[in-house]
């Protein structure tokens, strides 16, 4: 464990396309979504230990979600829990914690995890971790994982690397470019190329170098955080970020720093990695029956197959007949849906919130 190793726990999103299981006022990474005991923000930090100490965790969210965030970590202390007065995507959600920690510790390593996506090798995962916090101690770099794509998948985005040997930097490829999500055709494409890889959303880098990056791309967001970060970690804190955010652009961190920035390496990886973000994910990457359904609930099944079934456990349900689709049940909302049609759950939820009103959503 290096004392200088931070991570920063990204856990402000809705997670819309998980309706009516994510939910405004309970997202999916405070839920169990995997049925082991532990919701996805629990198993995001457990499989950091080791890692750093758990005095260098953030957790960044939506002030909304600070009191769920204790009650899930009531290991963190209250500074460790970063309150965001409004969502502005995740390159002014990058740059609170970063200016933060780089003010505590101008040695930062910085590790940058969504608090919402499933890992199945834990040991491999480390591993890969502390290769990559090693590279960004020693090069001033900026570093993405990037997954061994199994499938032409059009849910990730995807990004293509050099492969060049001769490259100081061992494992690591230099980035050539960033995709988001492809169409069927061209997933298929990236897939055949085999220099392709899908785009995790974990990043690792120094404070000083992601900083330095904000000032070269960002220039408008490392404004703001300079011109109040003697106010960070003060009592003034709160009442600073509720005027700097309404500054900050909304702009994801892909698009505002690694699709422009020069010096961006990835690190392929196996890991058995998931983003859980559609009820597809969590059929894909849950334990099956012999009918290839998953199952999480009090249920009973005949003639169905390839379905996800996520109901309450007080809640006996039976299904008859069905092949391929979701059934869930959460809170006062039943979604019966096919599996192929489930990008249109957005469809939905903003259907629900026209027609229905604010208590579905």
């Amino acid at each position: 464990m290096n004392a200088h190793t931070y991570l920063v726990v990204m856990a402000g999103g809705i997670g819309s396309r998980f309706w009516p299981f994510s939910r405004t006022q309970h997202p999916k990474q405070f839920h169990d979504v995997l049925g082991v005991g532990r919701s996805m923000l629990q198993l995001t930090i457990d499989r950091f230990r080791g890692i750093c100490p758990v005095e260098n965790i953030l957790v960044v969210t939506n002030r909304d979600y600070t009191s769920l965030v204790e009650q899930h970590l009531p290991e963190l202390a209250p500074e460790q829990i970063l309150g965001e007065p409004i969502g502005r995507n995740t390159a002014p959600c990058i740059a609170y914690a970063s200016y933060r920690i780089a003010q505590r510790d101008p040695e930062a390593v910085i590790v940058v995890t969504p608090a919402d996506h499933a890992v199945f090798h834990e040991d491999i995962f480390q591993r890969v971790i502390r290769q990559a916090a090693d590279a960004a101690r020693e090069h001033d770099i900026l570093i993405t994982l990037g997954i061994q794509p199994s499938r032409a998948d059009t849910g990730y985005g995807y990004i293509q690397f050099l492969d060049d040997n001769t490259s100081s930097l061992g494992p690591l490829k230099k980035v050539k470019t960033f995709t988001e999500k492809p169409n069927l055709e061209l997933a298929k494409m990236f897939l055949d190329s085999g220099d392709f890889l899908w785009n995790s959303g974990l990043f690792v880098w120094r404070a000083e170098v992601i900083i330095q990056a904000f000032h070269q791309y960002l220039s408008d967001i490392a404004e703001v955080f300079d011109d109040g970060q003697q106010l960070l970690g003060t009592p003034q804190e709160e009442e600073f970020i509720a005027q700097a955010y309404t500054r900050c652009r909304n702009i994801s961190i892909d698009y505002g720093v690694m699709e422009k920035a020069d010096n961006v390496y990835v690190l392929p990886a196996d890991f058995g990695w998931s983003d859980l973000g559609t009820w597809d994910s969590l059929h894909r990457m849950g334990h099956h029956d012999a009918q290839n359904n998953v199952v999480d609930g009090n249920a009973l099944l005949y003639d169905t197959k390839e379905c996800v079934i996520k109901t309450p456990p007080e809640r006996l349900v039976v299904v008859q007949g069905l092949e391929g689709y979701i059934v869930a049940e959460y809170d006062n909302v039943l979604l019966i849906c096919k599996r192929t049609e489930e990008q249109r759950v957005k469809d939905f939820v903003a259907d629900v919130k026209s027609k229905k009103g604010n208590g579905y959503n």
